[in-house]
């Protein structure tokens, strides 16, 4: 049995994809409630005020908000150990600013907190999953703004306090590389320039991106202070980073394609790592920044609180890999949209992400090695249409066998020897996408009756994937069939 006693299998969600009730209970409105929806050929655009006319998919999401005990139910059903799940910054302080949290907002979270232990399930929370208050947007232009530090250790303090009893696993930021590239910039920025305008803004100019990485810094400082008084709160906290996991290849054996792909995997990946496992900024940061232009705002005692606050696991999402070149015919006639060059040995799902799952077993050996810390996999999973069945049941055969390769992937490599703590899927209930909006992309052990428009009652119904996880957990991933 390669999967150790008390690993955490579970699934993973995020509270602008899922839970809803934006503003009831004295929720404020953060950057993703004023997002609209799309699709992937009409790109997700942003409002500056929220027209009432307008669907904006965070709004209702699936509401979990008024579905939670149902929800958690069928994680306990399944057999869940964990569940990711986000806190919603402006459900507990609404403008990031205000004198006091919103004791409601506290009192969800508790309740949430209590379904999980009624059914043995331990909660693994974000602090921060894209979910920054609108209002921290607009007056600091999001994490370029030094008082957004403040802001955010205040806001991690009150929840570690707050829950100190009840969760023992932490996440600071969701996805924090996300940053270093220019598509990140809705990420951590907040809204920028004209109103409707596309959510991913995919080049920048070198004063746009001394400004993202400043944003990137500012996010590296919150985090440290974060962790230390975390651990100050309770010890037996165990608080992590999560990344974006993109294993990159080279696309030829030509060594500038190897090199190119090095560089990527560089700073797509390990320049976050580097810093927050670390403490430090790494030596090949310094060379890029000047190649591209690129000026931090930093202060002189933000160094020695990277060193101070460096996490205790590495999590990370895998869900596809891709190919790096520096022949631009190759990009032409086999690009992949976000993620640099199709890779011709691998098959893609219906948004033409790359199915690879050997790719995660090298991933996690990459990552292993290079930190020795333990690594958890906090996302992975399969987007894909779910068509209702003649029998009126949706036989999800092609998540099965996704997740399948996905779980044998993560087998091998904890039989190379990586310390792997546990594996909670992508979007175990249906839930919106984050990068088109829609809810036929859809993930979930447990279907969601809701459409792209915001169509549907919102009943629960367990896919064949659902009773095939089950299995998986009560054998400790044994049975996979």
């Amino acid at each position: 049995m390669p999967f150790k006693e008390g690993f955490l299998w579970g699934g993973a969600t995020a509270a602008n994809q899922f839970e809803g009730g934006w503003d009831v209970d004295g929720k404020g409105a953060s950057v993703p409630d004023h997002i609209r929806g799309g699709t992937v050929s009409e790109p997700r655009l942003w409002d500056k005020e929220i027209d009432p006319e307008i669907y904006y998919p965070s709004h209702e999401a699936v509401d979990f908000y008024h579905h939670y005990k149902e929800d958690i139910a069928l994680y306990g059903e399944m057999g869940f150990k964990c569940f990711r799940l986000s806190i919603n910054w402006a459900r507990i302080y609404p403008t990031g600013e205000d004198a006091e949290p919103n004791q409601k907002g506290l009192e969800f979270y508790h309740n949430v907190f209590a379904e999980c232990r009624k059914y043995g399930i331990e909660p693994l929370v974000t602090i921060s999953h894209y979910e920054l208050p609108w209002a921290l947007s607009v007056k600091y232009n999001g994490w370029t703004g030094r008082p957004v530090i403040d802001a955010f250790v205040r806001y991690a303090t009150t929840v570690f306090t707050e829950y100190k009893d009840e969760v023992k696993y932490w996440l600071t930021f969701n996805e924090i590389n996300i940053g270093a590239g220019a598509m990140g910039r809705i990420m951590s920025l907040g809204m920028e320039g004209e109103d409707h305008k596309p959510m991913f803004k995919m080049s920048e100019t070198p004063e746009e991106a001394s400004d993202r990485f400043t944003a990137l810094h500012n996010q590296f400082v919150a985090s440290a202070k974060a962790v230390k008084i975390g651990h100050q709160i309770n010890p037996d906290f165990k608080i992590g980073l999560m990344i974006a996991g993109s294993l990159v290849y080279p696309y030829t054996p030509n060594p500038l394609d190897i090199k190119k792909a090095q560089d990527e995997m560089n700073m797509k990946n390990w320049f976050c790592g580097d810093v927050q496992v670390r403490g430090h900024y790494p030596y090949y940061a310094k060379r890029y920044f000047k190649d591209n232009n690129i000026t931090i705002r930093t202060e002189p005692e933000d160094f020695e609180i990277l060193k101070e606050g460096t996490v205790d696991f590495y999590s990370f999402s895998y869900y596809m890999s891709s190919c790096a070149s520096v022949d631009p015919e190759a990009l032409k006639t086999a690009g992949n949209m976000f993620s640099g060059i199709k890779n011709p040995y691998l098959k893609a799902s219906d948004w033409g992400w790359q199915i690879d799952p050997e790719g995660l077993r090298i991933y996690l050996n990459e990552v292993y090695g290079r930190y020795e810390i333990p690594v958890m996999v906090v996302e992975n999973g399969l987007g894909a249409v779910d068509v209702r069945d003649k029998d009126g049941k949706f036989h999800d055969t092609y998540r099965i066998n996704y997740l399948r390769d996905h779980i044998k992937a993560m087998e091998q490599a904890v039989e190379d020897g990586v310390d792997l703590m546990g594996y909670t899927m992508w979007g175990c209930t249906d839930l919106v996408s984050a990068s088109t909006g829609e809810m036929k992309k859809r993930y979930g052990f447990v279907y969601v009756d809701r459409d792209n428009d915001g169509n549907g009652d919102m009943h629960r119904e367990r896919k064949d994937s659902f009773y095939w996880y089950k299995k998986v957990i009560a054998s400790n991933g044994e049975d996979l069939d």
